[in-house]
């Protein structure tokens, strides 16, 4: 079959494949599968796909069909791999024209290419940069722009590569053609600017765009006040605010993997940085993200150990003292302050975003998400990792300035003033987190009697922001510095909280409070209904089980029954499934023999916590293995229902001897 008649036919298999009509896709999709293994099928879809006067979706569909057999059939080594006469000519029909009209396609169609380089670039395709290169020089603005689109996809893609040669070739190759990317960011980034303040928005779209294509070294700099010539309604703005961001990216990048390097600019990132959000030069220009990112860079420049001199100067290298230096001098006593003091008072300060969950969702409000790596995208957990950092390593700055906002704080405060609510639970946070830093400089003993314990019982309805706010800050200095007699004290108070109620016990001084508390945390346990908070309740009923051991036996009752239930609601949630372990394993501790009364819900739950050719195994098997371990410690007999778990034994014992052999 020719050429012509090859597309024909292909063509209506890819017109019908976009039909909504089953009858007529399934058996088209059925062809097309067929034909992928053909020789010339994927020269007829690049013919397809390249002519502009066919319809989106039949064009769409073929780049689509395209991708996918490169990632089939490209490889040499590949079942029913393309020739290499038919790959040559692919190749070479691929970077003829950069014209693609349709956005969609264009960027598919860049990605497709990559994925070709990937495999053939330099060696079988050294032509392609190049070409590239010289087609982004042209003058034709929709030539200039595809040729840009693909030449990120395939830097990107290339620069991916793991393997030490081809580390080797994109190093050559990023040599080779760094310092044109960088003029032609330059270039762009001149024209927009010059059509900014020209207010022509047409143009200077269509530069910021070039400009955010060619990016991949950049002086941050530039311009950071722009933000102010594009307003929120300039059809400029979202893409001026993602240029942004990846010009920080760069640095954030840059300086993560190349500190030594970066040292030139420490001083000029810090200035900038800073400026922007600790002074009024940010006001009205600034958002949320680009703060984000320059907070990191701050915490980044504290943190860096590189910047850091040895204990024995005489060791310290020489870069590491410069950077020193220029810390040192940056970070003066005005700066410190400043800095530390718009931390709390302006970033840690509750918004009305926030509030408005609390009332509306405050389960949500309450797990919303601060750990792990979010403070690397959220302004708030952001903000207090950037605060922890810098009071870390200038405490002796700092924690005079905050015991002065504590001091400005004494007493109760009016529930009248939202802004001194909202200031004086900044300030708490503050102390809070820097708990292990100010140990030297609070007699928190003395706080909580005559400051803290009072403020816990204000019942107001608008008082409860500060009353959640002292009793995680008593949470937070409970095992830095809390006499053990002051404890009695604190369980009365938290019998009307209950917001965090997982503190360090004393057996003998809790236990006239039990039964009030395991009651309410039970009570707590089936109102909320998001997993998270059902685990955080889990947890602290947990931690209480362990503390008073065998005297939590008259006061599980309602406990025993409702753990079934809730285990079978959690079906779809394992996380949730190994909190429920966890409790089970100190209720079987706690009851002892009397856990044989649990073995009508317990001895499933082992059984499939243990059964490795169950999927949520994965999830469930190292509690489960302990859970079946305390019921078997605590079991008065063996029962032939205990006995029957032993059927799991064998593919367990097969698939640890299976894990340490594969770590041998």
């Amino acid at each position: 079959m020719d050429m012509d008649s090859a597309s024909t036919v292909v063509l209506q298999a890819l017109t019908q494949a976009t039909s909504q009509d089953t009858a007529v896709l399934k058996p088209a999709e059925e062809q097309l599968r067929q034909w992928e293994t053909q020789p010339g099928f994927y020269s007829v879809l690049l013919k397809i796909f390249n002519n502009h006067m066919l319809d989106v979706n039949v064009r769409w569909l073929a780049v689509l069909y395209f991708k996918n057999g490169i990632d089939r059939y490209w490889r040499r080594v590949a079942p029913h791999a393309l020739s290499e006469e038919e790959k040559m000519s692919l190749r070479a029909g691929l970077i003829t024209n950069f014209n693609e009209p349709v956005n969609q396609i264009a960027t598919q169609i860049a990605v497709l290419i990559a994925k070709v380089a990937r495999l053939d670039c330099p060696r079988q395709w050294p032509e392609l940069i190049p070409i590239l290169l010289e087609s982004v020089k042209g003058q034709d603005g929709l030539q200039q722009h595809r040729a840009l689109l693909t030449f990120y996809h395939v830097t990107k893609t290339l620069a991916s590569k793991r393997l030490a040669q081809d580390k080797r070739l994109f190093q050559d190759l990023a040599s080779g053609i760094y310092s044109f990317a960088c003029s032609l960011w330059s270039h762009h980034t001149d024209c927009f600017l010059q059509q900014i303040y020209a207010r022509d928005e047409a143009a200077a779209l269509s530069s910021l765009e070039r400009t955010l294509l060619s990016l991949k070294g950049s002086d941050i700099c530039k311009d950071g006040g722009l933000c102010r010539q594009v307003g929120p309604d300039n059809a400029c703005r979202e893409k001026l605010e993602k240029t942004i961001i990846l010009f920080t990216k760069v640095l954030l990048d840059f300086l993560e993997y190349h500190p030594c390097a970066f040292i030139p600019l420490i001083q000029r990132s810090l200035e900038f940085a800073v400026s922007y959000v600790f002074t009024p030069a940010g006001e009205g220009v600034t958002f949320e993200r680009f703060i984000v990112q320059c907070m990191n860079l701050i915490k980044m420049i504290v943190k860096n150990d590189a910047y850091k001199p040895a204990k024995n100067i005489e060791d310290s290298k020489p870069e590491s003292l410069e950077a020193h230096k220029i810390k040192t001098a940056f970070f003066t006593h005005p700066t410190l302050t400043e800095i530390g003091r718009r931390l709390v008072s302006h970033y840690f300060l509750l918004t009305e975003e926030e509030l408005a969950m609390w009332e509306e969702d405050p389960e949500s409000f309450a797990v919303e998400e601060t750990g792990g790596d979010s403070w690397k995208y959220s302004l708030r957990p952001c903000t207090e990792v950037l605060f922890l950092d810098i009071f870390h390593n200038y405490s002796q700055t700092l924690t005079p300035v905050l015991l002065e906002m504590v001091q400005n704080l004494q007493g109760p405060t009016n529930v009248e003033d939202p802004v001194q609510l909202l200031m004086k639970d900044a300030v708490y946070n503050a102390v809070g987190l820097a708990a292990y830093e100010l140990f030297d400089n609070v007699d928190f003993d003395q706080w909580f009697k005559n400051q803290l314990l009072g403020e816990l019982q204000v019942n107001h309805h608008r008082y409860k922001l500060i009353r959640r706010r002292v009793i995680w800050l008593i949470g937070q200095w409970i095992s830095v510095k809390f006499k053990s007699d002051l404890r009695p004290l604190l369980y009365e108070v938290i019998l009307s909280l209950m917001q965090d109620p997982d503190l360090v016990f004393r057996t003998e001084q809790f236990l006239p409070y039990l039964e009030s508390i395991f009651g309410l945390l039970f009570q707590l346990l089936q109102q909320v209904t998001e997993c998270d908070t059902k685990m955080q309740v889990l947890h602290v009923i947990s931690c209480v089980i362990e503390r008073v051991n065998i005297q939590i036996r008259p006061y599980v009752g309602c406990l025993v029954q409702y753990l079934p239930l809730l285990w079978k609601q959690s079906e779809e949630h394992n996380m949730l499934r190994c909190a429920i372990l966890t409790t089970l394993i100190h209720l079987v501790q706690g009851l002892g023999a009397e856990s044989k009364n649990l073995y009508p819900f317990l001895l499933p739950v082992i059984q499939l916590s243990t059964d490795v050719s169950q999927p949520p195994h994965v999830y469930l098997l190292e509690d489960g293995l302990e859970l079946w371990l305390v019921t078997l410690e605590n079991s008065p007999a063996v029962t032939p229902e205990l006995l029957r778990i032993f059927q799991n034994m064998s593919a367990l014992l097969g698939k640890m001897s299976f894990v340490c052999f594969e770590s041998d």
